[in-house]
């Protein structure tokens, strides 16, 4: 039997919320192991002068606890 834990994060990208995604799963697996999954909970974005300046991604990351 696994058990497994959830953190959330918060990531951003000047590229996309795909990017902001993978920089979020990268950044967590520098310190946590066993990374299973990610969720992403939430999807907004920065404005300015009518333009996107940065996406933001809050995501939850699953992991297996050893």
């Amino acid at each position: 039997m696994s058990v497994l834990k959830v953190i959330e994060v918060l990531s951003n990208s000047e590229k996309s919320w795909e990017d902001a995604t993978k920089k979020a799963v990268t950044h967590a697996a520098r310190s946590v192991k066993n990374i299973r999954s990610v969720y992403v909970q939430d999807q907004s974005a920065s404005v300015v002068n009518g333009n996107i300046t940065e996406f933001r991604v809050n995501v939850k990351i699953t992991f297996e606890v050893e």
